[in-house]
């Protein structure tokens, strides 16, 4: 029996996970979806956390993306680390059995083994809101984003003690290559 195998992304993976990403955002009016660049771009970075781009292998393949990167929340004085979720992908053959939810999962797992505590994201609450996400603005988060409402989520992951506050409110930044998107 073929099982999905979750995993941290490795140098090998770099063209089935671009594969993943071209067919997963594919539209008729690019040749190549942004987001393929937008992780190739984030690779390079400050921003990147090599233990939390995971892929979701099925049969040897790579069929499913989930990348977790630094950001920046900017509070009054100061500022501190946070994580944006995105791009998350799964090859269209492969949607809707599970795949997108396990390789989510397993990012969001190993952020919490990191003692990571907050995570950002824009995508459908439907989907986001299975993971624990809400609105971030209810929490104080702005971002270019904030303007559309429901689909800017925010979670707080688990404390690693009991008696930590609620992350600050502010302005999440997201570093350069997100502009592009």
């Amino acid at each position: 029996m073929t099982t999905l195998r979750l995993r941290p992304e490795d140098p090998a993976d770099e063209g089935p996970v671009a594969r993943v990403l071209a067919a997963a955002f594919a539209r008729p009016d690019v040749a190549t979806p942004p987001e393929v660049a937008l992780v190739e771009e984030l690779r390079h970075s400050d921003a990147w956390i090599p233990e939390l781009a995971m892929v979701a292998e099925y049969g040897g393949e790579v069929v499913g993306y989930a990348l977790l990167t630094r950001v920046r929340v900017c509070t009054d004085p100061g500022s501190y680390p946070a994580l944006a979720l995105g791009p998350v992908a799964v090859a269209p053959n492969r949607q809707r059995i599970g795949h997108g939810t396990a390789v989510v999962q397993a990012a969001l797992d190993a952020a919490t083994e990191l003692e990571e505590r907050l995570v950002v994201v824009l995508g459908d609450p439907a989907f986001y809101r299975r993971f624990g996400f809400g609105r971030a603005d209810r929490m104080g988060l702005t971002s270019p984003w904030s303007g559309l409402g429901e689909p800017w989520q925010a979670l707080v992951l688990p404390p690693s003690t009991g008696d930590e506050a609620p992350p600050a409110p502010g302005e999440v930044v997201f570093p350069p290559p997100w502009s592009k998107v």
